[in-house]
């Protein structure tokens, strides 16, 4: 499933890349204020918990699917589970990374364009879960539901008390979901490939993986994909990069014209 493309433009119409260092420092900035920012909505555990218990009604009376069917399917086997577990904790940070460089390198103008919008989400989501703390349905017992990377591994999270690395009251929205819908739109947009469209395969399996560990609601999924839907709506999406051969043959075609000798009493 590879983002194979055509060799970037090197026309005068190409766009800029952005300087590497103000990049990695704004990147970096970002990452540091979210980091800080769930810090601070640490702590709301009561109110966490009664906001779990309101989303978890509102999704019964919504007639949402029950999470505890997606978990089914993946408990059918040992195996299956922990690789769900590994992808939940190894594959979300690295793939929007790997995702942000590619894009760098290959296609600035859709680079600027998808860290627009991921900044824009991980912006919106931060408020969300200052205003809105949510325990994670693995938390919440009325869900009948197992914190499967607990019991399986891996765990990326410890004791909620004692975890000072993260927020686990941040369930609202699910970045996971958010940033790999991202990633899919991006590749698919950027490159020319019959075969982008597997890429939309990342945020389906991110979907069922988030559900089927208990990491996250349907309600999650459903208002990042909301975020980001207006996210890209506001942002203005990058042209398709031209290909530089046709403007070559263009030229060529232009220079040969411009040196062929006139014919003396051809109009005649």
């Amino acid at each position: 499933m590879k983002a194979r493309s055509e060799p970037a433009e090197a026309g005068p119409d190409a766009p800029a890349r952005p300087p590497l260092v103000r990049e990695l420092l704004l990147v970096a900035g970002l990452f540091l204020i979210y980091k800080f920012g769930r810090q601070l909505a640490t702590g709301h555990t009561a109110e966490a918990f009664r906001n779990a218990h309101h989303v978890w009604d509102w999704e019964r009376a919504l007639r949402l699917p029950d999470e505890g069917a997606v978990q089914s399917l993946l408990l059918h086997g040992d195996t299956l589970i922990h690789v769900a577990n590994t992808y939940y904790a190894a594959v979300h940070f690295p793939a929007t990374l790997a995702f942000l460089v590619w894009l760098y390198l290959r296609r600035p103008a859709h680079y600027v364009w998808a860290r627009r919008a991921l900044a824009a989400v991980t912006g919106a989501a931060l408020a969300l879960h200052l205003l809105f703390p949510l325990a994670p349905p693995r938390m919440l017992g009325a869900t009948g539901l197992i914190d499967t990377a607990r019991l399986f591994g891996p765990s990326v999270y410890g004791p909620p008390r004692t975890d000072e690395l993260s927020n686990q009251f941040a369930a609202m929205p699910s970045l996971h979901f958010g940033w790999a819908v991202m990633l899919a739109i991006g590749l698919i947009v950027a490159t020319r490939s019959r075969w982008r469209w597997l890429w939309s395969l990342h945020p389906l399996v991110t979907l069922l993986v988030i559900v089927g560990t208990a990491n996250h609601y349907w309600l999650d999924v459903i208002v990042a994909a909301a975020l980001l839907g207006l996210a890209l709506t506001v942002l203005r999406l990058p042209h398709r990069p031209r290909c530089a051969l046709p403007h070559r043959r263009a030229q060529s075609r232009r220079r040969s014209s411009a040196e062929r000798p006139e014919l003396v009493g051809a109009g005649r």
